[in-house]
This record gives C-alpha cells, structure tokens and sequence, in this order.
C-alpha cells in the first residue's frame, strides 16, 4: 500500500470505489474500501484515474457532486490513518 497518498489520491481511489455517500461509511469503512480498490488495482492509482475520467465524461452531472463527497470524506479519513490502519 502506497503510504503518502494526498487527500486529492485518496479521494480518486475513493470515487473509483463502489462506495455510495448514501452509505454514509464510517472512516474504517471508508479505510477498508480504498485499501480493497488499491488492491485490486495492483497499487496503481492510474487505474482509477482512468476510471474517474470516464465517469466524468459518462456522467457529467454526477461528478462534481460524487467528487466533492469523495474529497470531504478522504480529507476526513486522511492517509496517515489509511497508512497506520
């Protein structure tokens, strides 16, 4: 696991997740799906880059509003607690 991730990589690994805001996720959940995409990914967060590019273009209604969810809730888990985790 990748252990200096920014809030704006966490939030980008978060928004590529199946995680919904409706969930309304506690911060170990939230810690749990990020380190489960990253796994599945193989560590590299090009992989979900790529994926919220897409879902930007696809959905460019959606986006701003999943993206700012995604950014709040990364900065509030932070990596230096996905890192101790």
């Amino acid at each position: 696991m990748p252990t200096a991730m920014s809030v704006s990589e966490l939030a980008e690994v978060l928004f590529a997740s199946p995680l919904q805001a409706s969930d309304d996720p506690s911060p170990d959940r939230v810690r749990e799906v990020i380190e489960d995409r990253l796994r599945a990914c193989d560590e590299d967060i090009t992989e979900c880059v790529a994926c919220v590019a897409q879902e930007a273009g696809d959905h460019p209604e959606a986006y701003r509003e999943r993206m700012r969810w995604a950014l709040r809730t990364a900065d509030r888990v932070g990596s230096g607690a996905l890192a101790a985790h």
